[in-house]
């Protein structure tokens, strides 16, 4: 707030906000509130995730290749979601459409959580993809190396990586738990738990790496860009003191 960053990343900002509102949410309604008014509040705050989330990444994208030419952007911006979408289509299951109505509250409950778990996936692949581009031609454009477009970028890379490989291992364990399920060893119940376990830290792990990309925005956002003192000295010069008058 006091390095004017707020006015130039206002839905990294927002996202930031948003973030917090969520964690608060979970850590102080839940057990205090009845399941539909909070699985209506959660949901509801995951899907808004969602649409701040891709702002932040036009936002980034605006400011990283500032002066390109629309033809680029246009070619740029459909091989993104092609490449994305491309992936989102064929990760994890999809319902079938008959199973997405939107006549009980229940149902749309499940609809919008559906939204929000491939939303997020969605923006992580979206944020990669923005993340190697930034990094390999930021450079020729607004966002060289140690710019905050730079920055912030390689932060939501490193969460969205994070997030994914989350995604990828959960969905093994799960086939994992399924089969033994299915099988039903001597040892079914020290397996699951196992398996419980593991999966409470691999989200414990997540969450730190998402902490680890706060400091590093907190350190990078709070340096200036290199040549900002500079540019400040050029559009501040210090006056000449006047000339003294003869006595």
């Amino acid at each position: 707030m006091g390095r004017d960053r707020i006015r130039r990343y206002p839905w990294f900002t927002a996202a930031i906000v948003l973030s917090a509102v969520q964690l608060m949410a979970e850590v102080l309604l839940v057990g205090r509130m009845a399941m539909i008014p909070l699985q209506e509040i959660l949901i509801t705050l995951a899907d808004l995730a969602v649409i701040v989330s891709l702002l932040v990444l036009v936002e980034v994208a605006r400011r990283a290749f500032a002066g390109a030419q629309r033809s680029l952007w246009l070619v740029n911006t459909a091989g993104l979601l092609v490449v994305a979408g491309g992936i989102l289509a064929f990760w994890g299951p999809w319902p079938a459409s008959k199973d997405l109505v939107w006549d009980t509250t229940i149902a749309r409950l499940h609809l919008m959580q559906f939204v929000a778990q491939k939303g997020i996936l969605l923006v992580a692949l979206l944020t990669i993809e923005l993340g190697l581009l930034v990094v390999i031609f930021g450079r020729h454009y607004k966002a060289g190396w140690r710019s905050h477009t730079q920055m912030i970028v390689i932060g939501l890379s490193t969460a969205a990586a994070g997030l994914l490989a989350l995604e990828v291992i959960l969905g093994k364990l799960q086939g994992t738990a399924q089969q033994i399920f299915k099988t039903a060893p001597p040892d079914a119940r020290q397996q699951i738990q196992h398996i419980v376990d593991l999966a409470k830290k691999l989200q414990n792990a997540n969450e730190a790496i998402f902490i680890a990309a706060l400091l590093w925005w907190i350190v990078w956002l709070w340096l200036d860009e290199p040549g900002a003192a500079k540019i400040e000295t050029a559009e501040s010069p210090i006056q000449a003191e006047p000339p003294r008058t003869a006595k």
